[in-house]
């Protein structure tokens, strides 16, 4: 189905069982332990054996000599790779910028460099302790504050036409000529993943076909680089992923764990399962990459912006990418004079890639905090001075409007439910007892990213449906919304709905990442959808044109079915996927959020609290929200992480990150989150798909690191621009006196 026109009325509009709060159908799956993982997989392949990864212990270099013959002769063991035992290199994924095995080269610390098999895992441990290996070291590029300085430009946009500095106007004359300016810099650190669920596969070969159970948000992409990483046809090929344990953006490419599961299999003939060690996932796969930052805003007395500019420098592996933070500050706020940039240095640090609202989480940490510095100056409150320089255009294509943009009202709401009228605009002047309590809050953004996705659906003899796709569900509610989304229009109740997921032999899906899987997932099976009653039309007698499908019947005039009937001469089956027109290039498509923190600092220690949060979210429509409510304050909580805590610290000398693990790498808990409050506004988005829905799962983290930091500077005076703003950035500048 072509998607190049807004959407009309359509069966979804009837919001009998899309847009309520439904229940996760996975639920008692998942509470009960019964929801089978990656590594949990153990009925798929008989026989399993156990995987062990070493790591490397350098992260620049080459490896001279490996000894592996001691772990070989242990005991239990089934096969050792070494990464001497190629040449070269393993090709690159689709998606991945570091080779993942294979060759002497050392491009990062915990690159994998060996692989043991053994009848048990403890084996397998054991044995890879015995392997000796020597290397020569060189000298890497570990600090992005060195590297900064010479770092060259990347391109801010796509394509052939982009360019080093996107400008409008005349930014530096507007900035010059500005009656009331900042210019401040600002830092945020790398951040890790930190997922819950390991990167964890069983590979198992029948011939030359190979299967991997495994945890991945992206199948398609998987596959795709599966076939490449290891010469092998994409049709010979299955990946499997049906539940996953969290991923946040760390899961959406191909990992070592895949790779040596297959290549260790083949080696010992047998499946093989491997969970990656805890201390690996930091080093050995992805991260957020650190930033450094400068927003410059010029603007009249009154608060209108006439300038902005906003640059960033990041750091990766070669031939990597930027962390894009300045690419939401096209788009917020209006102003003639703009002025955008970024550069990016090269590092030996292991690879800096996707993370839950990439670009904008860190971007908006600072934009937010700019923002709430220029209203300090200007005497005006934070509110204000976001709502004057809203737009309802592209600042830089005035003739692009936005689809849908109730960002305003999204401020106003949350002004108004938080109490925000009751802030002490003086900072460091409300007390309780010892704590010192401010206020503070950030707008949030988050473009809609449409990309097409594909399901098959088929009525069965009974009655029931049976949905097939691709897509994954890493906690966010997919099975659900899918379900619903057939029952809506098929006209059945949920019950009678079943999904199975996650496997790349049923239609490729949009994937979970970007925020995008909902919308794009549920208007691909829309789509089948439709083809689907255009068949029980056909069969039953009836003009597709003027049926109507509800209560587990199809009516036209005087006459109703059971939609049972339609497949007593048996089964129909329905496949189709959503494809995107140039609406998306006719009309802007972002989210909004306003969000709102309340928090306390104590006095003597200088400890901070989060008393209370508040997110009102413009995303479309909701198609569940239950799930919807789970998912921004996930993303909230994240975002106290990265305001907080969050922070992977780097050994400049020997380029690794050293708390690589649950205990040294902080992450908020039960204790550090309150009462979270979350609103969405009803504005379905004709303009996005058939659902009229837009993404949200990473909107409500864009913002909240910005409103804590201002609510912390609120509550004492103390402004600190590097993140996380932990006790020892302000403990000695807290105020001392009782009032």
């Amino acid at each position: 189905m072509k998607f190049d026109t807004p959407a009309g009325t359509n069966p979804i509009d009837q919001m009998k069982v899309v847009g309520r709060p439904t229940d996760r159908i996975d639920g008692p799956l998942k509470t009960t332990g019964t929801a089978p993982y990656a590594y949990e997989r153990h009925d798929v392949a008989p026989d399993q054996a156990y995987g062990y990864i070493v790591g490397s212990a350098i992260a620049k270099g080459r490896i001279t000599r490996m000894d592996t013959s001691l772990a070989r002769a242990a005991p239990g063991v089934l096969a050792v790779l070494s990464t001497l035992d190629h040449a070269k290199p393993l090709p690159l994924g689709m998606m991945n910028i570091a080779h993942l095995f294979g060759g002497a080269d050392i491009a990062h610390y915990h690159q994998a460099i060996a692989f043991v098999v053994a009848e048990s895992f403890e084996q397998a441990r054991a044995a890879a302790a015995l392997i000796r290996t020597d290397y020569a070291r060189d000298k890497g590029r570990f600090d992005l504050e060195a590297a900064a300085p010479t770092a060259p430009f990347e391109p801010t946009g796509d394509g052939p036409n982009a360019k080093d500095i996107d400008s409008v106007g005349d930014f530096a004359s507007a900035f010059g000529a500005a009656p009331v300016r900042i210019e401040q810099h600002y830092t945020t650190p790398g951040e890790s993943h930190a997922m819950m669920e390991p990167f964890a596969t069983i590979a198992a070969w029948e011939g030359d076909k190979l299967t991997l159970w495994t945890s991945n948000q992206m199948i398609a992409w998987s596959k795709g680089s599966l076939a490449k990483i290891l010469s092998m046809k994409p049709e010979n090929i299955r990946v499997d992923s049906p539940y996953i344990g969290g991923g946040f953006g760390g899961k959406l490419f191909v990992r070592v764990d895949a790779v040596l599961a297959a290549l260790g299999a083949k080696a010992a003939g047998r499946p093989v399962k491997v969970a990656m060690q805890r201390p690996l996932m930091a080093n050995n796969s992805t991260h957020r990459p650190a930033t450094i930052q400068t927003v410059k805003l010029g603007a009249t007395p009154d608060g209108r912006l006439t300038a902005i500019h906003h640059s960033s420098t990041s750091g990766n592996l070669p031939d990597g990418k930027p962390e894009v933070a300045v690419q939401q500050t096209k788009l917020l706020y209006a102003a003639p004079n703009r002025e955008i940039w970024m550069k990016l240095a090269v590092t030996d640090l292991p690879e800096g890639n996707a993370m839950r609202a990439p670009g904008e989480a860190p971007g908006l940490m600072v934009l937010e905090m700019a923002m709430d510095e220029l209203a300090e100056k200007l005497g005006m409150d934070p509110v204000e001075l976001r709502i004057v320089n809203d737009t309802q255009v592209d600042p830089a294509k005035p003739d692009r409007p936005f689809s849908e943009r109730h960002l305003v009202e999204c401020l106003r709401t949350g002004a108004e439910k938080f109490g925000w009228s009751r802030r002490n605009p003086k900072p460091g002047q409300t007390r309780d007892g010892k704590w010192l309590v401010g206020m503070g809050m950030a707008a949030g953004f988050r473009n809609n990213q449409l990309t097409k996705s594909a399901a098959r659906i088929r009525l069965e003899r009974d009655g029931h449906l049976t949905v097939e796709t691709d897509m994954t569900d890493i906690g966010t509610g997919t099975y659900t919304i899918l379900a619903q989304t057939a029952a809506e229009m098929m006209g059945v109740p949920l019950a009678q709905v079943r999904v199975i997921l996650g496997d790349s032999d049923f239609p490729a899906s949009a994937g979970s990442g970007g925020q995008w899987g909902a919308n794009n997932s549920t208007a691909g099976l829309y789509a089948a959808c439709v083809k689907l009653r255009e068949q029980v039309a056909q069969r039953l007698g009836f003009n597709a044109a003027d049926v109507q499908f509800a209560d587990g019947q199809v009516r036209a005039g005087n006459r109703a079915v059971p939609l049972a009937e339609a497949a007593r001469g048996g089964v129909l089956t329905a496949e189709d996927g959503i494809e995107y027109g140039t609406l998306d290039e006719q009309y802007q498509q972002s989210t909004f959020a306003g969000h709102f923190v309340e928090v306390a600092v104590d006095s003597f220690t200088g400890e901070t609290r989060i008393r209370r949060m508040l997110a009102v979210c413009d995303a479309g429509r909701i198609l569940n929200p239950k799930a919807a409510r789970s998912q921004v304050i996930g993303a909230m909580t994240m975002g106290a992480g990265a305001a907080l805590m969050e922070e992977l610290a780097v050994d400049k000398r020997f380029g690794f990150f050293v708390n690589h693990d649950l205990a040294s790498y902080e992450v908020p808990v039960h204790a550090d989150i309150p009462h979270q409050e979350v609103i969405f506004l009803d504005y379905p988005d004709d303009k996005s798909s058939p659902m009229k829905a837009k993404g949200v799962g990473e909107l409500g983290l864009c913002g909240v690191g910005a409103a804590i930091a201002n609510a912390i500077y609120n509550a004492t005076g103390v402004r600190v621009r590097d993140y996380p703003v932990t006790l020892d950035k302000h403990l000695d500048k807290l105020p001392s006196s009782w009032t």
